[in-house]
C-alpha cells in the first residue's frame, strides 16, 4: 500500500470512529453510574436518524432536523429510562440486562411497522456531499466535520462533568446511588439527565451515519450500536475519554482490514470484535479501565 492510500484509509477511519466514540459515550455514561448495558441505546440512534429523515421530507431545513432528532432522542432515552429501567432499579442487573433487550427490539419493530423495512435514501445538503482533492487524497466534507464535532462535543461534556455542579453529582452517583441521595440530591433527575445527554450524542451519531452512508432502516442501530458498544468496553467502560479512544481505534481497524485486505472485507464487521477479544485478553478492563474505580469518566 502507498502513502497516498494509506493516508486516504487513515481519513476514512477517523470519520468512522468518530461516529462509533459519539454512540459509544451513551453506552459508558449509563454504565458508570447504574452498570446498565443500555443495548436500547443503538435503537436510540436509529430514532434520531428517522426524525431527521422525516423532518427533511417535510421540507424542514437540515439544521433544525437535526435539531428535532436530538430533542426526539433525549425524549426517548428519557422515557426509556422512566418508564423501563426507574422500576426496576433495586431489582437484579439481569432484569435491567433483558428489560434493554426488550426496549430495543420494541423500538425496532416500532419503526418497522411505521416506516416499513426496506431501507430509505437520506438526503444530506449539498454541503455535506462536497469532496475535496488534496494531492489526490479524496477528503469528503463530512469526513473533516465529523471528527471536529465529534471532539468540540467530548470537551463540552467533559466540560460539564468535571466543572459543573451537575457533572459532580453525576460523578457522586457513579460510586454511591444511596450516599448521595441522602445528601439531598434527587437521584432520579440526575440519571434523567445522563440519559439525555447520552441520548443526544446518539442522536449527532445516527444523523452523521446517515449522511455518510446515505441510507437508514428500523435496523441500523443493531450492528452500529454492537460496535459502538464493543469500543466503550475497549476503551474501558465507564470512562468517557476511553469510550472516544475505543471508537476510534474501532473505527481504525475497520478500515485497515478493508483496505490490507479487500478480499476479506465481508468480515470486517467480524474482525473489529476479534480484535477487541484480544485487546481484553491482556487487558480484561479496557485501555483506559484501570482508573475506573478511582475516577468516575
Amino acid at each position: 500500500m502507498d502513502l497516498l492510500t494509506f493516508t486516504q484509509q487513515m481519513i476514512n477511519g477517523i470519520s468512522l470512529g468518530s461516529m462509533y466514540a459519539l454512540i459509544a459515550i451513551g453506552y459508558t455514561l449509563v454504565y458508570g453510574v447504574l452498570r446498565l448495558i443500555n443495548f436500547a441505546h443503538g435503537d436510540i440512534m436509529m430514532v434520531g436518524a428517522f426524525v431527521a429523515y422525516v423532518a427533511q421530507s417535510h421540507g424542514v431545513p437540515f439544521e433544525l432536523a437535526v435539531i428535532l432528532a436530538i430533542i426526539a432522542a433525549m425524549v426517548t432515552g428519557i422515557l426509556t429510562d422512566k418508564i423501563a429501567y426507574k422500576p426496576l432499579r433495586n431489582a437484579p442487573k439481569i432484569s435491567l440486562l433483558i428489560t434493554a433487550i426488550g426496549i430495543s427490539f420494541f423500538l425496532e419493530n416500532l419503526f418497522n411497522v411505521l416506516f416499513g423495512g426496506v431501507p430509505r435514501a437520506f438526503d444530506a445538503p449539498n454541503y455535506l456531499t462536497k469532496v475535496i482533492h488534496v494531492d489526490g487524497i479524496i477528503i469528503p466534507v463530512t469526513v473533516i466535520i465529523i471528527p471536529i464535532v465529534t471532539i468540540a462535543l467530548l470537551f463540552v461534556l467533559l466540560w460539564i462533568l468535571g466543572r459543573t455542579k451537575y457533572g459532580m453529582a453525576i460523578r457522586s452517583l457513579a460510586f454511591d446511588i444511596p450516599t448521595v441521595k441522602l445528601m439531598g440530591i434527587n437521584a432520579d433527575v440526575i440519571i434523567m439527565l445522563v440519559f439525555a445527554m447520552g441520548s443526544a450524542l446518539a442522536a449527532v451519531g445516527g444523523v452523521f451515519y446517515a449522511v455518510s452512508y446515505p441510507s437508514i432502516d428500523p435496523l441500523m442501530g443493531v450492528i452500529v450500536g454492537l460496535k459502538a458498544f464493543a469500543a466503550a468496553v475497549l476503551g474501558g467502560i465507564g470512562s468517557v475519554t476511553g469510550a472516544v479512544l475505543g471508537g476510534f481505534i474501532l473505527g481504525f481497524t475497520e478500515i485497515v482490514v478493508v483496505a490490507f485486505m479487500p478480499e476479506l472485507g465481508g468480515y470486517k464487521d467480524a474482525f473489529a470484535f476479534v480484535f477487541l477479544i484480544l485487546v481484553l485478553l491482556f487487558k480484561p478492563t479496557g485501555i483506559m479501565g484501570q482508573d475506573l474505580e478511582r475516577s468516575r469518566f
